[in-house]
């Protein structure tokens, strides 16, 4: 007889035993269940430090997947004490309290300490008909401490890091997503496993989720001590993150939309000729012709003749390409035919919404275009056996999944009665993007590994980390509130364990400046905005209105170029450190952009600063969200913006207590826990490194993967002492996960001033045996910024041995 059948039988015995002595609680598996005032309560441990809660009214019965959670629970050692009213569960991390008289429910850590309590009669299960189904509107409230900072909730474009006091009507959307789920600054987390569409409310007297469609309450408490910790807890639940390609964190060009052949292959051609780094270029929507067949996954577009060609061309100047697909299609194109003969379309409107390209739309002409259901899993199979034919079977690296929330226009509340393989669309309506961006993912995994699956992605839900997928923050108005606004859109995101984010370099639409890339106001918030880019897991430009190549800025010794250029070759200069980073992220439930809140919790002062972060462990990034460099002057009729650089204006930057700061640009070390004033020229953002650690530099490139990292440089910032993993692959295809990768850990004693760079773990086809490490002691003026080193001050052979360095 194996273990787990005898824990089942003394499971029963214990449960039969609680019966028979009357005691008010059936233990079950990893937990009890119960009933208190006609609800029926179930508590169950997954792990000793995450706990699920259901609810469900007495006497109904239900079945319930979830579509986000995957993790199974753990066989977890507890206790039960019973105290009057009060029945305890006490796992080594958590402790569960719930009353038997209100059925409120408590969590605290195992010493004690209290953390989170539903809010007393904080339960509501309304009855609700849902397209014929017999269910409830289900809501369950919190009380928070006075004060407590919040974060997560997923993506909104409000500015705001803290998230208290705020009403969120959680439906997703082009610019807005939302996952009902928070983290708090005490160490816990809080996931609302529900789809539907969900209110959000929190004010003084409680924080609440209600949400329209639900059989039961069902959420999960998470306690990981502090918010790294809770982002682990996160992923364990919904699943982990897989490494992305190397090319992927290289520059992005796109545009809204390049017309013809011609002109996309023509764009890598400029890069190529002008010098500039570019890896990829992303072809937008409509190069299948017109709406009539819309997302035919085909190039129909007579201005595209000879996609392989095309696709070639691009690879062959060392790029890569990805490309717009879209949840919907067309009356006329194939992938519409044979969905609508299995049922598998929903009926509500979407665009486009005419079958011209006029704007107004011209309704006397719809466009007949529909949305999959996605939640069907043949549907998802169907959707990639047409992309894998028609794009992937040409070489195309990667898929940009756009209106993947998806679009629904000209709402009405009969729409969410649309069916779909779940059920009502109302009641799995958050969930689209998941099934749609898991569909693509499996499908890609399911046909080749040997090219890593990447998906740029208009929204997400919880869970997508799992799927190699990007979430950009939707088609954004360019303006500095915005830009400002994408930090914390990008940080909340991450936060909720989803750690690849970026946004429209520029913003999408440029209606605030109707003199386009003329007006010097853009032209430095673009600036800026690309400065901000650098340090996001994707660098991407992308919009309407005007290009945005860096050649449509001037030329090479103009303000505005080269300060483009130098933030694309920063970029560049990073992606040891960047690739790195991205290993830390899936094999260490890392984050690349890091709220203050996950490494300066106890620094109230940075708890809600909502335009700085850390990316990675290093760097501390201050994007500049405020215009210095234009000036009115009027020209014949018209007063226009002008740059003007006479004078070198200055930001306000917040240094976080308990480290020393260094400035990347002048090597000056600061201690933290104040503000200071850095000038911003418009080619210098604000950038400190956290001292204590170790930054790998890499070569001057054009592409990624064009030299190998046989001579890093390696900069040790003072101060403390610090350790980091240098991480290398093949740099795509997934036999990392068969173990091919090596590590070098590099740590730095401070007191000692003793650098060891240690013995080279793992490998992997055609590794490096042999290489240089140029180490730099930072300090002012010396190993800063992207500045040619003339003397440094170690040059060490390495071959793999242990090596230590006296510095």
């Amino acid at each position: 007889m194996n273990i787990h059948r005898i824990y089942a039988l003394l499971s029963l015995f214990f449960a039969l035993s609680m019966i028979c002595k009357g005691q008010p609680y059936q233990r079950i598996k990893n937990g009890i269940k119960t009933e208190v005032n006609t609800i029926e309560v179930e508590i169950q441990y997954y792990t000793p430090s995450t706990v699920r809660i259901l609810k469900w009214p007495s006497g109904s019965t239900f079945t319930k997947k979830s579509l986000s959670v995957i993790e199974s629970p753990q066989e977890t050692v507890f206790t039960i004490h019973q105290s009057g009213n009060e029945l305890v569960l006490r796992s080594k991390e958590v402790q569960v309290a719930l009353n038997l008289k209100s059925g409120s429910i408590s969590f605290l850590t195992a010493t004690g300490k209290s953390l989170l309590r539903e809010k007393e009669a904080g339960i509501s299960f309304a009855r609700f008909n849902d397209a014929g189904v017999k269910t409830y509107t289900v809501g369950q409230s919190f009380v928070l401490d006075k004060g407590e900072a919040i974060y997560g909730l997923g993506q909104q474009q409000q500015g705001k890091m803290n998230q208290r006091n705020d009403i969120l009507h959680m439906i997703q959307g082009n610019t807005d997503d939302y996952i009902p789920y928070f983290l708090s600054e005490k160490g816990y987390g809080l996931y609302w496993d529900n789809y539907s569409p969900t209110l959000f409310v929190d004010n003084p007297d409680s924080t609440t989720f209600k949400s329209d469609v639900g059989k039961c309450i069902d959420y999960y408490f998470m306690y990981g001590g502090n918010a790294h910790g809770v982002v682990a807890q996160m992923r364990d639940l919904t699943g982990q993150v897989p490494m992305l390609p190397l090319w992927t964190y290289g520059y992005w060009q796109s545009r809204e939309r390049y017309k013809s052949q011609a002109e996309i292959v023509g764009v890598v051609k400029r890069y190529r000729e002008l010098g500039v780094p570019l890896d990829g270029i992303i072809q937008d929507w409509q190069y299948w012709g017109d709406n009539s067949h819309w997302n035919a996954m085909e190039f129909l577009n007579p201005n595209f003749p000879h996609p392989q060609e095309m696709v070639n061309e691009i690879h062959a100047m060392h790029a890569h390409m990805i490309i717009s697909v879209w949840a919907s299609f067309g009356p006329k194109t194939k992938q519409y035919e044979v969905l609508n003969k299995k049922g598998m379309l929903l009926d509500f409107k979407t665009w486009p919404l005419s079958a011209t390209d006029a704007w107004p739309p011209d309704m006397s002409h719809p466009s007949g275009v529909r949305v999959y259901d996605a939640y069907n899993p043949e549907a998802r199979k169907i959707f990639w056996n047409f992309l894998n034919k028609d794009l992937f079977s040409l070489g195309i690296d990667g898929w940009w999944l756009d209106s993947s929330e998806p679009d629904h226009l000209d709402v009405k509340p009969s729409d969410f009665d649309d069916q779909t393989y779940l059920g009502s669309f109302r009641k799995v309506r958050n969930a689209f993007p998941l099934m749609h961006v898991g569909g693509i993912f499996k499908g890609q995994r399911s046909t080749s590994s040997e090219k890593r699956v990447f998906i740029l992605t208009r929204s997400m839900f919880a869970g997508q980390q799992r799927y190699g997928a990007n979430t950009w923050s939707g088609d954004v108005t360019a303006s500095w509130n915005a830009l400002r606004h994408q930090i914390s859109a990008g940080l909340n995101l991450s936060l909720c364990g989803i750690p690849y984010w970026n946004s429209d370099i520029g913003g999408f639409f440029l209606t605030r400046f109707p003199r386009k890339l003329q007006d010097a106001n853009y032209r430095e918030l673009y600036t800026r905005w690309i400065q901000f880019g650098a340090f996001c897991p994707m660098m991407r430009s992308h919009g309407t209105d005007a290009p945005r190549e860096i050649y449509q800025f001037g030329k090479k010794g103009d303000v505005i170029y080269d300060a483009i250029d130098k933030y694309i070759n920063l970029r560049y200069s990073l992606l040891p450190y960047i690739y790195s980073t991205s290993w830390n992220v899936t094999a260490h439930q890392g984050s690349m952009m890091r709220a203050l809140v996950m490494d300066f919790a106890k620094d109230k002062n940075a708890l809600d600063i909502n335009n700085e972060y850390m990316f990675g462990k290093a760097f501390l990034v201050c994007p500049v969200t405020q215009p210095m460099y234009s000036k009115e002057e009027v020209q014949g009729n018209d007063t226009i913006k002008v740059g003007d650089f006479s004078q070198i204006k200055s930001a306000e930057v917040y240094l976080p207590k308990s480290t020393n700061w260094i400035d990347f640009w002048t090597g000056e070390n600061y201690k933290g826990g104040q503000t200071i004033r850095k000038e911003t020229p418009i080619d210098i953002m604000p950038l400190y490194v956290r001292g204590g650690s170790i930054v790998p530099i890499g070569p001057k490139v054009q592409y990624a993967t064009q030299k190998k990292w046989d001579n890093l440089e390696i900069r040790v910032y003072p101060g403390a002492d610090g350790r980091f993993t240098l991480y290398e692959d093949e740099n795509d295809n997934y036999d990392y996960q068969k173990g091919k990768y090596s590590t070098i850990t590099f740590t730095w004693n401070d007191a000692k001033k003793d650098l060891t760079i240690g013995s080279r773990q793992g490998e992997f086809p055609g590794m490096l045996k042999a290489r240089k490490f140029l180490i730099v002691l930072v300090s002012h003026n010396k190993g800063t910024g992207m500045n040619p080193i003339e003397k440094y001050d170690k040059v060490v052979m390495y071959t793999g041995g242990r090596v230590s360095v006296k510095l």
